[in-house]
């Protein structure tokens, strides 16, 4: 028998996954165990949109679709663009896969080759290198400290770009910072960009999740040049909390986005059909749930950011969207009598019956990864046991 490819050899497994796989593992066990690691809405999709997957299976709309998507669907997403972002796209420049992460797969397959970089900032959604890696590409790293709110500044990315780099990702609100870049930020590495002559691949699944009134603002609104370079990811399964739907879009550059739905021919043939009339319908029906699953996770995180800044050893940044909290743990784990951030959140879950996800995973070890896509009730409790649990460790020693 033969090995394995290299290319999956080379993978770095997921501590997100490994993390949840225990606190299954114990809830099975019969332990209480509250878990703040999803990354999903907590929220079932909106009636309308169920409703509207129902009719068309009753309708018969069960066979194949065109591989890049259904001609109806890419005219939502042109509408919701235009509407959104002031922002015109024709069928032509919208390729919609199945999820954004499998559409952010499909790109790499059709952008990099062999040793071409991809710049990544840190921290980063954990799936990033590992594509660009099976894409045969090279993650190259930029750290965005907490004194720069976890944003990248022009003079590093113009410091980082090399002869090999193909493209820089950024991703407006993050996963897992929940920091937004402002206009101007995006004007100046537009700028950076356009002289490097490099793509911007725009990772904005969490547009609809902002807080303390902060706006969106893509990239590709900026300038006639930053739309040319910029590939626009987005989806439906953050904003309309449909996660298990696996409906994901790109949209730019016509021969990019040809490129990849000719592979998607032979490799998914379409994205789920019933799917997309539920996509459909959630981009051009009523858009009351979102505001209102927006405005529930901001009274969660107004709740908790103070309870969380105020445990010992913890320092935390508030978010501006997203639903996730990334506070540095690294001195609450030291006087707590761990080696490792790492060490600390496994600790938390099988001793205080608490999961989060340890920071390493998103290249930023000194962090813990807090979801807040869960129950009031539970996130207090939660953030009550992560308090209790330190204190009491810190001060046995």
């Amino acid at each position: 028998m033969g090995k394995l490819a290299q290319r999956v050899n080379a993978l770095t497994p997921s501590s997100t996954l490994a993390i949840t796989a225990k606190a299954k593992e114990l809830k099975a066990q019969g332990a209480d165990v509250i878990g703040l690691g999803a990354g999903e809405p907590d929220f079932n999709t909106p009636d309308h949109i169920l409703e509207a997957a129902w009719q068309s299976m009753k309708e018969g709309q069960t066979k194949y679709t065109p591989s890049g998507g259904l001609p109806a669907l890419k005219e939502a997403i042109a509408d919701k663009l235009k509407n959104d972002q002031g922002l015109s796209y024709d069928r032509g420049e919208i390729m919609v896969g199945i999820g954004a992460k499998h559409v952010l797969y499909t790109l790499f397959q059709v952008l990099l080759d062999p040793g071409d970089e991809v710049i990544i900032p840190i921290p980063y959604w954990v799936s990033y290198p590992e594509q660009v890696k099976l894409a045969g590409g090279k993650p190259v790293y930029i750290t965005a400290s907490a004194e720069t709110a976890y944003k990248i500044t022009p003079e590093q990315l113009a410091q980082t770009v090399s002869g090999t780099t193909k493209a820089v990702i950024l991703n407006s609100p993050s996963n897992p910072t929940g920091m937004v870049y402002t206009r101007q930020e995006l004007e100046e590495l537009a700028e950076v960009c356009k002289e490097k002559d490099i793509w911007i691949i725009s990772d904005e699944i969490y547009e609809k999740l902002l807080y303390g009134g902060v706006s969106h603002v893509s990239i590709a609104e900026l300038s006639a040049d930053a739309k040319k370079r910029t590939i626009v990811i987005n989806g439906v399964s953050k904003s309309h909390s449909m996660t298990g739907w696996r409906i994901g879009f790109a949209a730019g550059d016509p021969e990019v986005i040809k490129a990849m739905t000719d592979l998607a021919s032979h490799s998914t043939s379409n994205p789920v059909t019933t799917s997309q009339y539920a996509a459909i319908a959630a981009y051009t029906g009523p858009q009351a749930a979102v505001e209102e699953m927006r405005s529930a996770f901001e009274e969660r995180l107004d709740a908790i950011y103070p309870e969380v800044a105020s445990i010992p050893g913890f320092k935390v940044l508030k978010p501006q969207g997203a639903f996730y909290l990334l506070p540095d743990v690294s001195e609450a784990a030291a006087n707590t009598g761990y080696a490792s951030v790492d060490e600390y959140a496994a600790a938390l879950l099988t001793e205080a019956n608490v999961a989060v996800i340890p920071g390493s995973g998103f290249g930023a070890p000194d962090t813990i990864r807090l979801s807040y896509a869960t129950s009031m009730d539970q996130l207090t409790e939660a953030v009550k046991r992560i308090r209790r649990f330190t204190e009491e460790k810190w001060q046995e020693r």
